[in-house]
């Protein structure tokens, strides 16, 4: 079983540095940055320091691929026999501790404000929810994904 992660239009890059730990300690195999998520390394192939300092050297230890639109990824990604959880609240949601992964699955986490956009919530063949029992309504972004990803993944 293969795993990967997709982060669509994350803004900060210490969340990205924070989810490359995790998705290293969870055994991701690939990182997709989508849109405006920042990349590990600048234009001049520098590392980028806000999420060298978070990820603690797991941007060098984890493959990763920028892509510009989700859509479309997400498209080759279910033809290359993945299935596609989301981590996000929707009316169509199941609880994250109802997942079962049989076989490859990849995990896309949305913006930090404005999460996984409905269109491309239509294309994952799972939405699963972290309930919340306080005041607030959601996690950080990556707190979420290191809850999702470690119970899903039972590591």
């Amino acid at each position: 079983m293969n795993s990967i992660l997709i982060l669509d239009s994350i803004r900060s890059a210490q969340n990205v540095g924070s989810l490359f730990r995790t998705a290293d300690a969870a055994g991701i195999s690939n990182i997709y940055l989508v849109g405006i998520t920042p990349l590990p390394v600048d234009q001049f192939n520098r590392p980028q320091k806000e999420i060298a300092k978070t990820a603690l050297g797991a941007e060098k230890t984890i493959s990763w691929t920028h892509a510009k639109t989700i859509a479309p990824l997400l498209k080759k990604i279910k033809k290359d026999g993945y299935t596609i959880i989301a981590i996000e609240q929707s009316k169509n949601s199941v609880d994250y501790k109802k997942i079962k992964p049989n076989g490859n699955t990849a995990f896309l986490l949305g913006n930090e404000v404005d999460g996984v956009s409905p269109k491309t919530l239509a294309l994952c063949d799972i939405v699963a929810e972290i309930p919340m029992n306080g005041k607030k309504e959601s996690l950080n972004v990556s707190v979420a994904g290191g809850i999702a990803l470690f119970r899903i993944l039972n590591r």
